[in-house]
């Protein structure tokens, strides 16, 4: 037995998740519902154009490129290890149980934050489906309050119900997407004339554009959440296989769906309109009436609703699955490990994140405008994303070593682009913390201050000597041959 199923087994004590309820559909839906395509566009196309201006396009074009080397290495970590911690496990048996607990860390933190810049848009949005004026804040706090809290109810009943959710949800929330998506591209007025220059390197040297590392930056965050179906690894059906196949037709999907509403946010929408930071949370209420005025374009708010709605839950669940193995481990308190007996949820876990996040996201409504909240949330998510995406993509590297050089397919999927992935994650971090540093203090601090938090509980039960802390044998640090070529059999 590995050493990494050491730690489990010592420490799972009999707290078991519901095995074998999510299949490849579900994996998909989630994949998506995870993304949050139309919370994503709503939240972040304001500071996305504030960034680099008309370069949108191409920042989520060549994100994407080194987006998917992460999404294949996620796919080839759960055929060898499918565990509901996923880089928590995997990083730590690759690289150090360090970078591990920290990868799993990330996850935590930036989760917590998420829980915060998710739920303004979902009050903005419902206060625009009624009115027309400018949402105050009090209003919608207490609204993305309530939202945040009966997406807690969802998430505690059981990841079949959340399922079953996210499907409704989901497939009602692409739709309008791509019907609005068509009404935008066709619309007979475009303020601003198509360019296939929006799509070059070259944009980011524009007057005025900044520079392609922050674009990246925010472009990283557009796609974050897809991984959900790796922390779903434990719940589903064939996990070695139905999760990474499911997060990687997940990001095709949004991948497509962000250019096509960058493209149209571009064309139909001023300057004035994408850079007012009173439209920040609420970009396509602006969109949705400039192309169907009246009842019509407030059906695209129904669809960041929904999304908001789906990536709260989504995200409910990476971060509950994450302490619910980290307690199960001992490496957090292990009462965060506990399972309810009927419905198979971290029921623990569950509370003490919707208490947290619900004091914090309380607490800062009181700090700033909406447009600083999101801004400075969006950049430090950014920076975590990078540290455990980036040490994924090194891991599968790592893991599989043995057996890249047996196939083209092999070198490029679970080589070659993981590597660059990997490469271009560290990159983008250590440019912007070095733009960061000057421009904006206060977003770097709340992303890495965050990381450095980790070090407490870390050296604690690293004090305590948990067995996560050892080095696994060498033995643990490769996939084995054997289970890969099974893998290979069933797809």
């Amino acid at each position: 037995m590995s050493d990494a199923a050491d730690v489990v087994q010592a420490s799972s004590g009999g707290h078991d998740l519901r095995h074998g309820v999510l299949g490849l559909f579900d994996s998909v839906i989630m994949g998506v519902a995870g993304s949050a395509p139309g919370y994503s566009i709503a939240a972040t196309t304001t500071v996305l154009f504030v960034t680099v201006l008309y370069g949108g396009a191409a920042a989520l074009l060549y994100c994407g490129i080194f987006m998917f080397g992460i999404v294949f290495a996620f796919s080839y970590l759960s055929r060898d290890d499918s565990h509901a911690g996923a880089a928590y496990s995997w990083v730590r048996r690759a690289i150090h149980p360090v970078l591990g607990y920290l990868s799993g860390w990330a996850l935590v933190v930036s989760a917590l934050i998420f829980m915060v810049i998710a739920t303004f848009p979902a009050g903005g949005s419902v206060i625009s489906m009624f009115t027309s004026a400018t949402p105050n804040k009090t209003l919608v706090t207490v609204i993305g309050a309530v939202f945040f809290m009966l997406m807690v109810a969802a998430v505690a009943a059981g990841v079949t119900v959340t399922v079953k959710v996210q499907i409704i949800m989901s497939t009602i929330e692409v739709a309008l997407l791509v019907l609005f998506a068509a009404l935008a591209l066709f619309h007979a007025h475009h303020v601003t004339a198509f360019s296939w220059h929006w799509f070059s390197p070259s944009v980011f040297h524009d007057k005025g554009s900044g520079t392609f590392a922050a674009g990246a930056l925010t472009a990283a965050f557009f796609y974050w959440g897809w991984d959900v179906t790796a922390n779903l690894n434990e719940e589903t059906k064939k996990p070695p296989t139905t999760s990474g196949m499911g997060g990687v037709i997940g990001v095709i999907i949004v991948f497509l769906l962000f250019e096509v509403f960058t493209v149209a946010t571009n064309l139909v929408l001023t300057p004035a309109q994408l850079q007012d930071p009173n439209n920040s949370s609420n970009i396509l209420a602006i969109l949705g009436q400039a192309v169907w005025h009246g009842w019509g374009g407030k059906l695209l708010i129904l669809s960041v609703v929904l999304s908001t709605v789906a990536t709260l839950e989504t995200t409910l669940i990476q971060v509950t699955r994450t302490l619910f193995t980290m307690g199960r481990d001992h490496t957090l308190p292990e009462s965060l490990g506990h399972i309810h007996k009927v419905r198979k949820t971290p029921v623990v876990a569950t509370a003490a994140v919707a208490i947290f996040s619900l004091l914090l996201f309380v607490g800062s409504s009181y700090v700033g405008s909406v447009y600083t909240i999101l801004s400075d949330g969006v950049t430090a998510i950014g920076l975590q994303i990078c540290i455990y995406y980036g040490l994924a993509g090194l891991s599968v590297v790592i893991l599989y070593r043995r057996q890249l050089f047996k196939s083209v397919g092999n070198f490029i999927f679970m080589g070659l682009w993981p590597f660059v992935g990997a490469v271009f994650m560290g990159w983008v971090l250590v440019e912007e913390v070095k733009s960061l540093w000057v421009s904006n203090p206060k977003a770097l601090w709340i992303g890495l201050g965050a990381m450095a938090l980790g070090l407490i509980p870390m050296g604690y039960y690293w004090a305590k000597g948990n067995p996560y802390f050892k080095m696994p044998s060498k033995l643990d640090r490769h996939a084995q041959l054997i289970e890969l070529h099974q893998m290979e059999e069933l797809l």
